[in-house]
């Protein structure tokens, strides 16, 4: 399976599309207002403690304050609190943790008010982005992420990816790191760690440790709101989860950000700087990879099949629920069962792709088509586990119901992407209302007296819609015909598709549109 990466910069921002196989599976939007980004660590300031719910709130600069529960603080918060405190009072000044005695873990069924206090200085990390009506989830357990590993500090632990399963591999890991890593800096080593050799991982330790010296230096002189670790941009962060051999090319349509992610292609993958490729085609990037009309077919509430069949995607306020049809082309197979079977299963590949490219999370309920067999109902839940496998979303799905209806929750750690697909009807503009159509046509002649007699102009034509080109043209004899003897004047009429029905242009003989202005 190929992978592309396009990104087009825009004013506001910047817009990612990955695709796989030319298709489009993720698509992300990231604008440079946004601050409050999965993976930036802030020096906040707690607002209010709430014993009710074992939380605090706390003021991280963004409109309303962040979200922190008890349970998100870590074991290790005490050892985070005095750390905090220490380098602001500039009573410790080295990042290093060998020579900083680590306090006593945090007891795991205690409360808020046990641990923190009202307008105390607090170092937190979002974990959940702003959504709806909610501010940032925050959380106290801190955590740097590499290509390979992902740094965590105030722990000792060296913890492996679940998913390697060879023994002999996660016993290589675990000794090795064990071996590198710095004193009270946990590890945990992703999936990509695989096979690598110890320089690549000592290399991408190395660039973590480097990342959390700069965010001490920053907490030193820090004020409260500041960011003192910022998560790398939204494409680097996409290449640093997911640039694998499957990637073909990776196309960016301006320069800074094409020179900002070749540095860092470089320092995690030099060999893959070569399919780096800096757009300069005249149309837009977006438009020659197809992009552009996939967004339109992909974001309505209604998204067709490729045997005929459509799902209708629905959003509540509790949850998203997406209902699979049929259709009326989808007969292909001779019994009802086979035919649900086939369009279920090209439901469940879509579907996989809507999740990622809406980026949906929460609660999803699928309606899929009545199966009766308990065969076909396992083959379309494996289907779906086997679409959502590379999603980097934590997800989990359950198995269909007797009624049919498969549950999925999937990780949201930001606003869900939405894109209006309508477009304003440029016949009526919005109103709903258009001039009468039967009156075109005289519109169109009374115009065209005024233009021959009272304006005098000569060889002129008319750019309408192709049902008024037929009305005018067809016919022994035809009105245009009736017009050259009325006026002693050739009238040309030209077809134009992207002129509404009761919209027209006249246009004189060197082709500029002449204005109706009658008086």
């Amino acid at each position: 399976m190929s992978s592309e990466l396009v990104i087009n910069s825009t004013p506001l921002g910047g817009r990612i599309a990955l695709l796989q196989d030319k298709r489009l599976v993720e698509y992300h939007i990231e604008e440079k207002e946004n601050n409050f980004t999965v993976g930036d660590i802030y020096f906040g300031t707690v607002r209010k403690l709430v014993p009710g719910l074992n939380a605090a709130f706390v003021d991280i600069g963004y409109e309303k304050d962040a979200f922190l529960h008890y349970l998100d603080l870590g074991p290790n918060f005490a050892s985070l609190n005095k750390f905090t405190k220490e380098v602001i009072a500039k009573r410790y000044n080295t990042h290093k943790l060998n020579n900083f005695p680590l306090e006593p873990e945090i007891d795991k069924l205690g409360k808020i008010t046990q641990v923190l206090a009202k307008n105390a200085p607090i170092l937190v990390q979002v974990v959940k982005e702003p959504i709806s009506t909610k501010g940032p989830r925050l959380s106290c357990e801190l955590s740097i992420a590499g290509r390979y590993i992902v740094l965590v500090p105030f722990s000792d632990s060296v913890n492996i990816s679940k998913k390697i399963t060879d023994k002999e591999e996660r016993q290589r890991l675990q000794r090795l790191l064990s071996s590198i890593k710095p004193q009270h800096f946990g590890i945990i080593v992703r999936t990509v760690a695989e096979g690598k050799e110890v320089a690549e991982l000592d290399r991408d330790l190395q660039n973590l440790v480097e990342k959390w010296e700069a965010g001490v230096q920053a907490l030193r002189n820090a004020r409260p709101r500041d960011k003192i670790i910022g998560e790398m941009s939204r494409a680097s962060s996409m290449l640093r989860d997911m640039l694998n051999e499957s990637f073909d090319s990776i196309t960016v349509d301006e320069k800074d950000t094409f020179e900002e992610i070749r540095t860092y292609i470089r320092t995690i993958a030099p060999d893959k700087e070569k399919i780096l490729k800096l757009y300069n085609g005249k149309t837009k990037v977006f438009e020659a990879f197809g992009i552009e009309k996939q967004l339109k077919s992909i974001f309505g509430r209604t998204v067709s099949l490729p045997g005929g069949g459509y799902v209708i995607i629905e959003h509540t306020e509790a949850l998203h629920v997406i209902d699979v049809n049929s259709g009326n082309k989808s007969n292909a197979e001779a019994d009802q069962e086979a035919n649900a079977v086939n369009v279920n299963l090209e439901a469940a590949k879509e579907i996989a792709r809507q999740l990622r490219v809406r980026d949906m999370g929460g609660i999803i309920v699928v309606d899929f088509i009545d199966m009766k067999k308990p065969e076909n109902k396992k083959l379309v839940y494996e289907k779906m586990k086997e679409e959502m496998d590379t999603d980097r979303s934590k997800f989990t799905i359950l198995p269909l119901s007797k009624f049919g209806l498969m549950q999925i929750t999937r990780q949201r750690v930001r606003p869900e992407l939405n894109i209006t697909t309508g477009e304003t009807c440029p016949m009526c503009g919005g109103t709903g209302k258009i001039t009468a159509s039967i009156l075109v046509a005289d519109v169109i002649e009374t115009n065209l007296e005024y233009i021959l007699t009272k304006q005098n102009e000569k060889n002129i034509s008319i750019a309408v819609h192709p049902y008024l080109h037929a009305y005018f043209t067809r016919g022994i004899p035809s009105l245009r015909m009736k017009w050259f003897f009325r006026y002693k004047s050739w009238v040309k009429v030209e077809k134009d598709t992207s002129l509404g029905i009761t919209e027209y242009k006249f246009k004189n003989q060197q082709g500029e549109e002449i204005e109706l202005v009658q008086g």
